[in-house]
């Protein structure tokens, strides 16, 4: 079948509908254990360090398998290596949930995110395959609702679950889902005759897996996932730990590089196909991809902790913080879908950074006395730019680049988005750390001086202290240690401020780029993106 006359057989819409239910599925278990680790440590009598592996070790088998997962299609077939990611994700979530012991549960946590890793690829390849380029714009539209929505909710969903029922359900609530998935997949989604002939030369040419950058693969982008998420924690490379994976992961990744180009001069197919970094467009899109999920995690987890730790709000009302701006995707992504076909994708983008940019930098006038409502509100603006973004971002990075590639394409955006959220939050926790302590070495050494209105303060706090307490030495100690924890708060307050910032200028320096990036032609075919 000639490729220009592809159509799908089944309504594309519905096909997008089925690709979907595994996307919220997946997207959402990347964010809903995270509020469950205490539950999990203490059900199992282990400590939070060692529960928060469960995290890490989602993250890694996810992220090794990420880039390869086109790779895997053109031996199986799409559509099956598809189906198998879905039915090792199932079945994986029922196994964590039946775990007996910590270690069993992160094998299968494992188990898992080696099934996730091999989903989104293949979903966004699929609509990519699906729509003509006229609609791609919309059908990303509803494949965006999910990956922007999903770490939304997902830390007020799992604080409800663990709250009324148990940690084990935020497994089990993944199997139905996956079992309609499955049946749907079945009877909506095939492969292109495209992907069928490349299948087929697999089969005739003795296909071999392979395994050396495969290893170099996993080595590459384990090893920078492990560094990632658990830097801050180990103190970065005063950690042994930190620096050996950090070794592993930088050599891997040059030894990486230099085989797959070697296996491209021999004509063999390539883990990575490092080729479509010429293109403009997908080299631009994926900066941008890997700042909209720098972004993305980093300020789903900083307002909700600023909320949580210095404003007293639970779990559960903290993340209802954040539904605002899952109501604002909601109402921005359909329009945005609509206008990509309309208007110069590379308009969006620069409104969507612009928005973002100053939805960050308006956050900078937060405050420990701000309302529920008007966090609320700071969110719902953020997540504007955000909406204007994902869609623009991937129609763009198709351009000029040969359908049976689709899959390729689709594995290194999404590796790009998922590295850019751990750095994200690599880069959040850090600078929270270190700035507040930088503030509130300045605060110390301007408050605690003879000023008038620190004495006035301090004999305030002390008198009132004394209503507890007939000692005027215990009740000092009170209004000192009184004052040191307001002071500690605003130094918190100000350290946020300071990632914000940061946010707001990495956005903002995106804006330039977009100016670079090619438009796509009037009246494109199908054949070509």
């Amino acid at each position: 079948m000639p490729e220009a006359i592809y159509k799908p057989k089944h309504n594309p819409w519905l096909i997008a509908i089925t690709v979907t239910l595994a996307t919220i599925m997946e997207v959402l278990d990347t964010s809903i254990v995270n509020v469950a680790i205490p539950h999990i440590a203490g059900s199992m009598g282990a400590s939070q360090d060692e529960a928060t592996w469960v995290i890490t070790s989602y993250l890694v088998s996810n992220a090794i398998i990420l880039p390869v997962g086109a790779y895997l299609g053109s031996i199986v077939g799409r559509k099956r290596f598809y189906m198998t990611s879905v039915a090792i994700f199932g079945l994986s979530s029922l196994m964590c949930g039946l775990a007996p012991s910590l270690s069993i549960l992160l094998l299968f946590r494992v188990v898992q995110g080696l099934g996730g890793g091999g989903l989104q690829p293949s979903e966004q390849s699929i609509l990519a395959d699906t729509f003509p380029p006229e609609k791609l714009g919309q059908a990303f539209a509803v494949y965006g609702l999910a990956v922007i929505t999903a770490p939304i909710i997902g830390p007020t969903l799992g604080g409800w679950i663990t709250d009324n029922y148990n940690w084990r359900w935020i497994f089990f609530i993944n199997i139905p889902i996956a079992v309609l998935s499955l049946a749907l997949t079945q009877r909506m989604v095939e492969d292109t005759p495209e992907i069928r002939r490349a299948v087929e030369q697999a089969k005739r040419s003795g296909f071999k897996l392979d395994t050396i950058g495969f290893g170099l693969v996993a080595l590459t982008f384990g090893g920078m996932e492990v560094v990632l998420d658990k830097g801050q924690e180990k103190d970065w490379f005063s950690s042994h730990l930190i620096t050996a994976f950090m070794i592993v992961a930088v050599a891997s990744l040059i030894c990486l590089i230099s085989w797959e180009l070697r296996q491209a001069r021999r004509d063999h197919r390539p883990i990575l196909d490092l080729s479509l970094f010429a293109k403009k467009n997908f080299s631009i899109s994926v900066l941008m991809m890997f700042v909209l999920g720098f972004a993305l995690y980093a300020t789903t987890v900083l307002l909700p902790l600023l909320m949580q730790t210095l404003m007293g709000y639970t779990a559960e009302s903290a993340g209802m913080v954040l539904s605002s701006g899952g109501f604002a995707t909601i109402i921005c992504m359909p329009i945005v879908g609509i206008l990509i076909s309309k208007v110069d994708g590379r308009y969006l983008i620069i409104f969507g950074f612009t928005a973002l940019a100053i939805a960050l930098y308006h956050m900078t006038s937060l405050d420990l006395q701000m309302s529920f409502g008007y966090a609320a509100e700071l969110r719902f603006y953020q997540a504007i730019g955000l909406a204007f973004l994902f869609i623009p971002i991937n129609t763009l990075s198709y351009i000029g680049i040969p359908r049976g590639k689709n899959n390729d394409v689709s594995g290194l955006i999404n590796v790009a988005r998922n590295i850019g959220g751990s750095c994200g939050t690599a880069f959040y926790t850090t600078m929270l750390a270190r700035r507040e302590q930088v503030h509130q070495q300045y605060l110390v050494s301007h408050v605690f001086s003879e000023s008038p209105a620190w004495m006035e303060r301090y004999h305030a706090l002390t008198q009132q202290a004394l209503r507890n307490t007939p000692s005027l030495n215990d009740a000092q100690l009170h209004a000192l240690a009184q004052f040191y924890h307001t002071l500690q708060g605003q130094a918190g307050v100000l350290s946020y401020l300071d990632v914000l910032r940061y946010l707001a200028i990495f956005a903002a320096c995106m804006i330039p780029l977009v100016l670079l990036m090619k438009r796509p032609p009037k009246g494109m075919k199908a054949a070509a993106h």
